[in-house]
């Protein structure tokens, strides 16, 4: 898998997870609580999560909403922050 799709698929998986956690991430960049730049760095820690394997059945499984990101989530204090 080359460097975009692994872009593209954290991508998804994050704007997923905040869909998930009732977190839009679009509308947090629109309100200036998150930045290009930190967006750019959680979705880099998402390509780097040893999760991510298993973060789309999580997903799937809570497909209806969850409290929380799962613990393993390397973007758990930003959801958290965001939420507020």
């Amino acid at each position: 898998m080359g460097l975009m799709d692994k872009l593209d698929r954290h991508s998804t998986l994050m704007n997923r997870m905040g869909d998930t956690v009732n977190v839009d991430l679009a509308e947090a960049m629109a309100d200036n609580k998150i930045s290009g730049y930190e967006l750019r760095n959680a979705v880099m820690a998402c390509m780097g999560c040893e999760g991510s394997n298993t973060c789309p059945d999580w997903l799937k499984a809570h497909d209806k909403g969850a409290p929380d990101t799962p613990e393993y989530c390397r973007n758990q204090a930003l959801f958290e922050r965001l939420k507020t």
